[in-house]
């Protein structure tokens, strides 16, 4: 029997496997994604890709279609035409749960903790998908920990801090062993202290568990000190990627952040 050749291997994987799949390094992959609210383009056939291990900061002016895009990867929106590719699967119509159990996990901008439950409940409803009995204990145990939240696991996960609430949905997040997790600007309104805390953790899972992130953040301060790449969103579509240096000095990318190409629609979407 010959061997087979690069191209007839090829015709035999699918465009996500050869898009995101194990010979390669980028994990997931949009490919012409457009988001429309009516007669409004929110995302226009965007491009967007991350490498696995990668920490990508998402910025753009208010409007740019951040959070669309972002709720596009995570199944909360539908897409209107493209594709989705993540790890080697086309996720485009998978629903949320289906994208999480593949290794997609999203913190979103205002903590949806469940506010009644004490903060180990919170952590361990995650754990449930995945472990029951000692081994659930030990990962919530361990889940506590990492987010330095032990001394308050029997508090009222509504009375805790907004800073420690960030912790406790990042620490829910986690807990389900992602291998991209994305957060929807997770210091805003917190205190200095509290912003290096969500840096440390940030970098802790991705230098220890290896999981991947993208950050949609306004504060670039913020951004230099956990990005490895940026990419700059404007008026649905992808303006600039680069280091966070190149970003910072480049005139087009300041003019965009002055206001005067901003558009009208919000980021609510």
């Amino acid at each position: 029997m010959s061997e087979s050749t690069g191209q007839d291997v090829n015709v035999r994987t699918t465009a996500a496997q050869r898009a995101t799949g194990t010979n390669t390094d980028t994990l997931l992959q949009t490919d012409g994604l457009v988001k429309q609210f009516g007669g409004f383009t929110a995302t226009d056939a965007v491009d967007f890709s991350v490498e696995a291990g990668e920490i990508r900061c998402l910025i753009g002016p208010n409007g740019a279609g951040k959070s669309t895009l972002m709720k596009l990867v995570t199944g909360q929106h539908a897409a209107t035409a493209g594709s989705i590719y993540f790890n080697g699967f086309d996720v485009t119509d998978d629903a949320p749960n289906e994208r999480i159990d593949r290794g997609l996990s999203m913190k979103f901008q205002v903590p949806s903790v469940f506010e009644d439950l004490t903060v180990r409940e919170n952590l361990r409803l995650p754990n449930q998908r995945l472990a029951d009995g000692d081994e659930r204990r030990r990962r919530v145990d361990e889940a506590l920990a990492a987010a330095d939240l032990a001394d308050v696991e029997d508090t009222r996960a509504g009375d805790l801090s907004h800073g420690r609430q960030q912790q406790l949905e990042i620490g829910m997040a986690a807990s389900l062993d992602p291998d991209l997790l994305l957060l929807d600007e997770p210091v805003a309104g917190l205190s200095v202290d509290e912003r290096a805390a969500i840096a440390d953790r940030i970098r802790t899972l991705n230098e220890e568990r290896d999981v991947a992130f993208v950050v949609i953040e306004h504060d670039t301060e913020f951004v230099a000190e956990i990005a490895d790449r940026v990419t700059v969103l404007h008026q649905g579509d992808i303006f600039r990627e680069g280091p966070i240096e190149e970003i910072e000095d480049d005139p087009e990318v300041q003019r965009i952040y002055l206001g005067t190409d901003g558009d009208a629609e919000g980021d609510a979407r």
